[in-house]
This record gives C-alpha cells, structure tokens and sequence, in this order.
C-alpha cells in the first residue's frame, strides 16, 4: 500500500510492517510474521527493488508478531537489525513478555489469532545478533530515522520518526485498532508490560511534525501526533 512518495505499508490493519523508500535505499520498520515475506518481495518488486535495496530494520519492540522475518533478512541476506538495547534480550528470545490479555472480544480476538497463524505467527524465529540502540540516535540508514524512547509497553519499545516520510512509527505504544475487541481509533494498546508509563511515555511524541502517525496494529493515522495522543489520553481517563 503506497502511503507516500518514500512510504509503503504491507500486512493490514491487524499486522503493518511499513518501508521507507528513498535515494539511498529502503529502511524496513518492523517486520510483522514470518508470512509477511512474500508481500515484503511483492511490495519491493513494485517499487522496483529488491531484497539487496534494505539497508536495514529497525524494530518498535521485541515482540515476537513484530520480529517475522527480521533473522531471515539479517541471516540470508546480511541485514543488520536494530532493536533498543532494553529490548535487546526480548528480540532474541532471552527473555519473555508478562503479558496481559485485558479485554476481549470473540470475534476480534479469533481473527487476530487466526491471521496471525495464517501468517506464520507460530513459528517466529527470534533474532541471534541485534544492534542495539538507545533514545536519541539517528540511524545511518534511509530516511535518517531517529530513535524516541516510550517505554511501557515493553522496556525497550521506541517510536521512529523519519522526516522524509512525514511519519512517526510507534509500534505499540497506541493503536488505532484494538486486536481483542475490534475497537478503532486512537487508543493504548493490549498486551502492554506498563500501561501507566505507556501513557505517560506518550509526551515523548508531542513536539514531532508528521502528519502520519504508523501504528504496528492498525489504520494508519493521518490526523497528526498532537490529536492522536489528545484522543487516546481520552480514551484512557474514561
């Protein structure tokens, strides 16, 4: 899906892995399931490149339907992959998530999980070698994506701003459509470690100008950063 002139997405509203296409090269941001690499070749193939035109991907957090075909890329192809260094262990399997599940609802639950079989989420192999980075970094990579911590979600979980795409990626720091209940719009997302210091780590974004803000589960959103934490800070005082 061609989101701009240097931004494509893969995957859909339940899953994203998002390119960012410039000059230089292409810069993955996540990489969704294992299942995901068939459109990862279909998407670059319409940009007309290839496998050989990453440069490198650069992970939200260490969860694993986030982690798809990152070792693939590092292991075959020579891709260095970035990852925060708290969330370094969690990408390489060392350690796991203390997840919560919080509210659901059937159907929306069922298709998130039946996706994300479909799409290899069983079978996720974590990363052996990461790069690790930390708050504040520009990346030498396409698009100069700089690093922005907001923890909570996982210790190591940042957001991603790349100017050249006007667009903030931010993982699962928010969603904008919950996987369990089906719920849409801006709003904190599930199977957060910290859900207080997710919230409160979202005044990390406030001063970023881009228009879209990517989220790794959701539709993406084009009404600007500062409307999309107004709404999600309303969602959560309700």
């Amino acid at each position: 899906m061609r989101l701009g002139p240097h931004l494509r997405r893969i995957g859909n509203d339940i899953v994203a892995v998002y390119l960012v296409d410039t000059d230089e090269g292409v810069t993955v941001i996540d990489a969704g399931l294992a299942g995901h690499w068939r459109e990862l070749l279909a998407e670059l193939s319409d940009l007309g490149r290839s496998v050989d035109d990453i440069r490198g991907v650069v992970l939200t957090h260490g969860d694993t339907d986030h982690l798809g075909f990152a070792e693939r890329l590092r292991r075959d192809h020579g891709v260095p992959v970035y990852v925060h260094e708290a969330d370094a262990a969690r990408a390489r399997g060392e350690v796991k998530a203390a997840t919560s599940w919080g509210k659901m609802k059937l159907g929306a639950t069922a298709g998130f999980i039946w996706y994300a079989m479909r799409r290899g989420g069983l079978r996720t192999t974590h990363l052996t070698e990461v790069v690790a980075v930390h708050d504040g970094v520009v990346l030498d990579l396409p698009g100069a994506p700089r690093v922005i911590g907001v923890p909570g979600h996982s210790p190591g979980s940042i957001a991603i701003h790349v100017p050249i795409a006007d667009a903030v990626f931010v993982g699962d720091a928010l969603t904008t459509r919950h996987v369990l209940t089906g719920q849409r719009g801006p709003q904190p997302a599930p199977f957060t470690d910290d859900p207080h210091q997710a919230l409160a780590s979202l005044r990390h974004l406030e001063d970023i100008q881009a228009s879209w803000v990517l989220p790794g589960h959701g539709t993406p959103w084009s009404g600007g950063v500062t409307e999309a934490i107004r709404a999600i800070r309303t969602v959560a005082s309700a």
